[in-house]
């Protein structure tokens, strides 16, 4: 079985996490160069990669920003400012697990240690966007369902997702 080492994003891997993201999403989805490069440079903590322990290689990620607010939003991908280190609230603003890392319970390990780590870091609430196919696969990683987001991020529609740590 494989081995990964969870741990935050390291400031010189933000250009790998940006290649990732591209693999991951299609290009009206994924997240500009420049909003990766500040999540890992201001908001590390709210940045958790899985490493391969074998290769080194980066497996896949989970990444976003704090803030007390408690509604998502787009600007919450494009906008570092609105991270707050001491907000209550993550807004989580992407899972990225490569291809050949799938189907083997990766992307719910990641979800499962990112929601540990920021309840003991006193974070009241994990919220995300997801496309309705996913909404199966977050419920049974404990969110709840809020219905469509007002999120049109990369032009499609959304469902808001929380769940209370």
């Amino acid at each position: 079985m494989e081995k990964f080492v969870l741990r935050p994003v390291l400031p010189q891997e933000a250009e790998e996490t940006i290649e990732i993201e591209y693999i991951c999403f299609p290009p009206n989805e994924a997240c500009t160069p420049k909003s990766m490069r500040e999540r890992a440079r201001y908001a590390s903590e709210c940045f958790l990669v899985a490493e391969d322990a074998e290769t080194k290689k980066i497996a896949g990620f989970l990444d976003g920003v704090a803030t007390n607010e408690n509604v998502f939003r787009d600007e919450f991908f494009t906008d570092i400012s609105l991270h707050d280190p001491a907000g209550q609230n993550v807004m989580l603003l992407g899972l990225d697990v490569l291809p050949e890392y799938r189907g083997r319970g990766l992307a719910r390990r990641i979800m499962a240690e990112y929601a540990a780590r920021q309840k003991s870091r006193g974070k009241r609430a994990l919220y995300l966007t997801c496309h309705e196919r996913l909404v199966p696969m977050y419920t049974k990683m404990g969110y709840k369902d809020l219905g469509l987001s007002a999120s049109v991020w990369g032009g499609v529609q959304w469902n808001d997702m929380v769940m209370e740590l």
